[in-house]
């Protein structure tokens, strides 16, 4: 027996799946429909959005700037964990969904709500992400998720585009160019369509935050990046907030190139697929915060971290943020990020970006230890008793082996 729903807050976007699902929800449920969209860094895509979300049947919206916690909370803990999903992903998506689905369910609690809804299909890692925030949140919410739902019937997004227009729902797709597309500050992804022919090279017009590196500009751009414990805090001296700085690095990242990915992806469903992203600021910032760990970090406190940045990014990436084992390894990231201070200088060149100089006043490199030249401080012959005692479990092996031949 399907549950009776009275309201339910739909975390909606605007875009294809969304605008069909409002009115798919007052015809199924005969409900009142809330429709809540996150400001997390789409600029234009949410201009008219509250008109068109009224216009097609939401009783409510909510339009929230979410920008300062989604980079404070979200994207900044994850920089520090150096956390890259499958050494490529910069967790895009993966990183905004806990967000929007946490203040989703806060939204539900005030107006009374007794269930939430997301547009994700039942084939990808959105839905995931979603459901597995909204059970670690209110484990007794109702969800519908109307793509697993026995009376959702339009399977492919050719059939959401015939719904809408026949319910005169406008969308900005066409079965021309059906890419499936998600904007936040820290990046946005291009999915479906030809993209889905891994043989097709992305076409230039997808991509919105880059440039072509090809046609970026011909000198290099220098920027240099404040951190303090792990947390870049101003661009070229000056201080700015997470969201303004994210904002303005993308703006000077995306002008030379940088941050464009085209990758074949493990989903935590099973199967593989395509994703092209573009994450200009992301990109600097995430290379500008390793080469400050480079001086600042301890050596076996990094091989540690190192270590588990991979789950890290796993759980991220699975939907496990608010899990407590992700809980538990951000204590120990951010226990090694109380040194990871000081100034990085970047350039940035056709879709590069390397750091060019450092500076920390905790810095670990010393010149004095590390020079080719003359020094007073390091007597090379001690090197060679270090050597013999390290390699002394190799020479008992070999001594054994000889004995036995």
């Amino acid at each position: 027996m399907k549950q009776e729903v009275k309201k339910v807050v739909l975390a909606y976007s605007g875009g294809l799946d969304t605008s069909v699902i409002v009115r798919w929800l007052i015809d199924v449920f005969g409900c009142e429909v809330v429709a809540f969209a996150a400001d997390v860094g789409q600029k234009e895509e949410l201009e008219g959005l509250e008109k068109k979300a009224v216009n097609t049947g939401a009783s409510t919206v909510y339009i929230e700037d979410l920008k300062e916690e989604f980079v404070r909370d979200f994207v900044f803990p994850a920089l520090r964990a150096n956390a890259i999903y499958e050494g490529t992903y910069l967790l895009g998506t993966s990183l905004a969904r806990p967000l929007i689905a946490k203040r989703q369910i806060e939204i539900a609690a005030s107006e009374g709500a007794d269930a939430v809804c997301h547009g994700s299909t039942g084939k990808g890692n959105d839905q995931v992400r979603f459901e597995m925030t909204y059970l670690a949140l209110n484990p007794t919410i109702h969800i519908i998720s109307p793509w697993k739902d026995d009376r959702w019937t339009l399977r492919s997004r050719e059939a959401m585009i015939d719904y809408a227009a026949k319910h005169n729902i406008p969308v900005n797709i066409t079965k021309k160019k059906p890419y499936s597309e998600d904007r936040n500050l820290l990046h946005i992804s291009h999915e479906g369509g030809i993209l889905e022919d891994l043989w097709a090279e992305p076409p230039e017009d997808i991509f919105v935050l880059t440039e072509s590196p090809m046609k970026a500009p011909d000198t290099p751009t220098y920027v240099e990046i404040d951190f303090n414990e792990g947390n870049p805090v101003a661009l070229d001296g000056e201080k700015l907030s997470p969201a303004e700085l994210l904002d303005k690095m993308n703006r000077i990242a995306g002008a030379n190139g940088v941050g464009r990915v085209d990758m074949v992806e493990n989903r935590f469903v099973g199967m593989k697929s395509r994703g092209v992203y573009e994450t200009p600021g992301g990109t600097v910032l995430w290379r500008a915060h390793r080469a400050m760990e480079s001086v600042t970090m301890d050596r076996e406190v990094m091989q540690i971290r190192d270590s588990i940045a991979p789950k890290y990014a796993q759980l991220v990436y699975n939907g496990f943020w608010y899990a407590p084992e992700r809980e538990l390894l951000q204590t120990l990231v951010d226990e090694s990020q109380k040194n990871v201070t000081g100034t990085v200088r970047m350039r940035l060149y056709k879709g590069n970006c390397d750091p060019v100089g450092l500076k920390s006043p905790y810095s670990l490199y010393s010149e004095q230890f590390a020079t080719f030249g003359e020094d007073e401080v390091y007597d090379q012959k001690e090197a060679t008793g270090f050597i013999r005692l390290n390699a002394l479990r190799m020479r008992i092996r070999a001594l054994n082996r000889d004995r036995r031949r």
